[in-house]
């Protein structure tokens, strides 16, 4: 009597990944679609050699939807939008791995492999002349005021000029890495009157200017490993004329008079003269006619 007997193989034994845990760092200026972690670094087996299904999600808030899988059955994880280093600088997934499709009622047993993505910073912007304010709530646009300051006419500065709101000085966004910056007068700089120090962005003259014109300067901020990467601001100089003396009162008391309950903005008259303004006026001798 010949029996045959077949064993039913029974879902008793969970899906393994090789690697439980993985770590990859990533440029933020990857392409979209690009390979991320492939397929044989996460591929599950299954010692009940059941199918397997993968689900991915991200734990951290603010980080869904950058990585995706290729296909319920397809555990390689690729970039699914670009990203950006301000934005996040890491991420952690969660690949799990079923024998079941997700909402079957057979019985399921699930692994778990975490991935750690690291976002690492890519060159990619311009630089910024400080100070400068971040455009509305963006803080991958900073905004600065043109520079200004003043030059006395017919006399040769030899220390760097002050200028408002400050120095020119610029640097490099993409903080870590911090690509050295240099500067040059690129615009308005009429007889080659100034120069800009092209390591440090201090100002300086060459020659004494003649004429009370304004100078409204150019400068160029570039990255020293990549000219395409430059911002432009301006500098606005001012020529006036040297001031030996300062300004003061031509007189040194005055008296007034007021009425009691007068509204504001009422006329202050002077002392012993109510019909008469009172009038503080000073005088400076660099001016004479005025």
């Amino acid at each position: 009597l010949e029996i045959f007997v077949t064993i039913l193989n029974e879902n008793d034994n969970d899906p393994q990944f090789q690697q439980p845990t993985l770590t990859r760092s990533v440029r933020e200026d990857t392409e979209v679609n690009a390979t991320i972690v492939a397929s044989e670094d996460v591929t599950a087996t299954d010692a009940d050699l059941d199918i397997i299904y993968y689900e991915l999600t991200a734990t951290v808030q603010g980080t869904d939807g950058y990585f995706a899988i290729k296909g319920v059955n397809n555990p390689e994880i690729y970039l699914q939008k670009a990203l950006d280093y301000d934005k996040f600088q890491s991420t952690r997934l969660l690949l799990y791995a079923r024998d079941r499709p997700v909402g079957s009622p057979d019985p399921t047993r699930t692994a778990t492999a975490t991935i750690t993505i690291t976002i690492l910073q890519a060159d990619t912007r311009a630089p910024w002349f400080l100070p400068c304010a971040f455009l509305h709530s963006d803080t991958s646009v900073c905004i600065s005021s043109p520079y200004s300051g003043i030059v006395n006419i017919s006399e040769m500065a030899v220390e760097p000029l002050t200028l408002r709101p400050g120095p020119i000085y610029a640097i490099d966004p993409d903080f870590t890495i911090n690509e050295k910056i240099v500067y040059s007068i690129v615009g308005g700089n009429t007889d080659e009157v100034f120069s800009v120090d092209a390591d440090t962005g201090n100002l300086t003259m060459n020659k004494i200017v003649t004429s009370p014109d304004s100078f409204l300067l150019q400068v160029m901020a570039t990255q020293a490993n990549n000219v395409r990467k430059y911002s432009v601001t301006t500098v606005e100089i001012k020529v006036i004329n040297k001031s030996l003396y300062p300004p003061h009162f031509e007189r040194g008391l005055y008296n007034g008079t007021v009425e009691v309950g007068l509204p504001p903005r009422s006329f202050v008259f002077q002392a012993g003269d109510p019909s008469t303004p009172l009038m503080i006026t000073a005088a400076d001798e660099d001016f004479p006619d005025v």
